[in-house]
């Protein structure tokens, strides 16, 4: 079981998160969420606190009587459950919830303990409230999905609990779970900050480090299809071009590609002073998508690293406003619950991804095109030409998708619309961001799937199987497992969501 303490690893989030262990949380946690929420109390006795006492954005110049306070709490979780489209999937809310937890954790919001022990309760035994993917704008949070979550924690609105979706308050009391306790702010702590969009975001990291992994193991197998030269990809040549993330591909490659029989090496081949030829039958370099893997994944991997090391800093701050200082026995006004940092993250991740995608769509075509690869025929096709179609209709889906993609990369972080009787009037649409920068994840590991199992349908035409990297050959043999060579027209579409899963599990 995982502890829990003051700051959460992204290996420990991809533990609870992707691979359901449980966890516990810390007792000196529980004893400082304890102390900060006292602290509140007392401090908010004589003094005007926003969303204790006041209204809410512009309509904090209103002071809310003591005996209105904690309805005021209720009325302003119920009044945002305002959610509409599709709901959020279980994977995405669960990771909302341990952000949220870990933001809370940090005794900076005032929260009865009962708070956080109930997200644990709900995390561990895989009840997700239902959040719906359009409500936030980013600014002061993601106050209408988190509106929702509120909810389910009130013990009202609704829950995906064993894949049904059921009213919280009966799977409340089969699991004997008690609403938390709504005391001084426990409302506005719950739906001011960033959790969805950093919850989806670290999400969409994971899946991105997948996505740049066989990207690469793709771009590898397709060097060996065409037996390209090693050159390109060597430490000497890429050394001198000083971007880290490009080296760091370049090793990648060579790791993946050292035992290879296919690769060829230069100084054996056109700088051997045996070729005579005044046209030379083979390429002397190969098509960019091809050789300059490298430079074009280089900048990939270093964006998702940034946004992994920003995703990490969101996770274990305070995203909440205002803030409650024990240590300075003060309460701190401001607007963390801003979400700049991580839709910016989203854009950029958007705009990578669907670069990777373009280059897994390039890829693909050089080995649907006969005329380019001089290797295979039309479509890996293994059928009889002009009767059989080999894999044109799924190239097909990986062009739209990939166009797909392209229109989806439009910035969200500079599409501010003042709202909230203007009181919000510079916002960052971070949530939309995340789930649009999701969609963009998923429509890229649909390219990658038509293309490896055209990569898959390319090494058993040209018989290659038994001469592929030890790499290469493990996840063919696998990707054969799926769907084995064929040269009959069959639908394709079980296969490709089959290989989908595959690269995305």
């Amino acid at each position: 079981m995982i502890s829990v303490d003051k700051e959460l690893t992204l290996s420990q989030f991809y533990e609870i998160i992707f691979e359901g262990e449980p966890f516990d949380i810390e007792q000196e946690v529980l004893d400082l969420v304890r102390e900060s929420h006292t602290f509140l109390k007392e401090f908010a006795a004589n003094r005007v606190i926003y969303g204790v006492n006041t209204g809410f954005g512009p309509m904090a110049q209103y002071r809310i009587q003591d005996e209105d306070t904690n309805q005021l709490q209720y009325n302003l979780i119920r009044s945002h459950a305002a959610g509409t489209g599709d709901v959020l999937p279980p994977l995405h809310v669960k990771a909302t919830m341990l952000t949220r937890l870990a933001n809370l954790s940090k005794a900076k919001s005032g929260v009865h303990v009962s708070v956080i022990e109930l997200l644990k309760e709900l995390i561990n035994r895989n009840i997700t409230p239902v959040i719906f993917a359009h409500g936030g704008v980013g600014a002061s949070g993601d106050l209408v999905q988190l509106a929702h979550l509120a909810l389910v924690l009130i013990g009202e609105g609704e829950v995906i609990y064993k894949n049904e979706r059921r009213s919280t308050a009966i799977v409340f009391e089969e699991e004997e779970l008690k609403p938390i306790e709504v005391i001084v702010r426990e409302g506005l702590s719950l739906i001011n900050g960033t959790s969805v969009m950093t919850g989806i975001g670290i999400v969409n990291y994971f899946y991105a480090s997948k996505l740049l992994d066989w990207s690469i193991w793709l771009s590898c197998a397709m060097n060996e299809i065409v037996k390209a030269h090693d050159d390109h990809y060597s430490a000497s040549l890429n050394a001198v071009k000083l971007h880290a993330g490009q080296s760091q591909v370049a090793a990648r490659m060579r790791e993946h590609l050292f035992d290879s029989a296919l690769i060829k090496k230069r100084e054996e081949d056109l700088y051997s002073g045996n070729n005579q030829e005044d046209v030379f039958k083979d390429k002397v370099q190969e098509y960019y998508s091809l050789r300059c893997v490298p430079q074009i994944l280089g900048p990939i991997l270093e964006t998702i690293q940034q946004v992994g090391k920003v995703l990490e800093h969101e996770l274990n701050s305070v995203s909440d406003n205002p803030i409650i200082s024990v240590e300075d026995q003060n309460v701190y006004h401001g607007g963390n619950f801003h979400g700049d940092y991580i839709s910016l993250e989203m854009d950029k991740l958007k705009l990578a991804i669907t670069r990777l995608t373009m280059l897994s769509e390039r890829q693909l075509n050089y080995l649907m095109n006969t005329k380019i690869n001089g290797l295979l025929p039309p479509f890996v096709n293994m059928g009889k030409l002009g009767f059989n179609f080999g894999m044109q209709g799924a190239q097909f889906t990986a062009t739209s998708t990939t166009a797909e993609n392209q229109t989806l990369s439009t910035s969200m972080y500079i599409h501010s619309i003042p709202n909230n009787n203007d009181n919000q009037d510079i916002v960052s649409m971070g949530t939309n961001a995340a789930v649009i920068a999701n969609r963009v994840i998923v429509n890229a590991f649909e390219v990658l799937a038509v293309q490896i199992i055209s990569v898959r349908q390319a090494i058993d035409i040209l018989n290659y199987q038994n001469f592929v990297s030890s790499k290469t050959k493990a996840v063919y043999n696998e990707i054969r497992e799926i769907i084995p060579a064929f040269s009959d027209d069959k639908p394709l579409y079980p296969a490709i969501q089959q290989v989908k899963e595959y690269l995305m599990n």
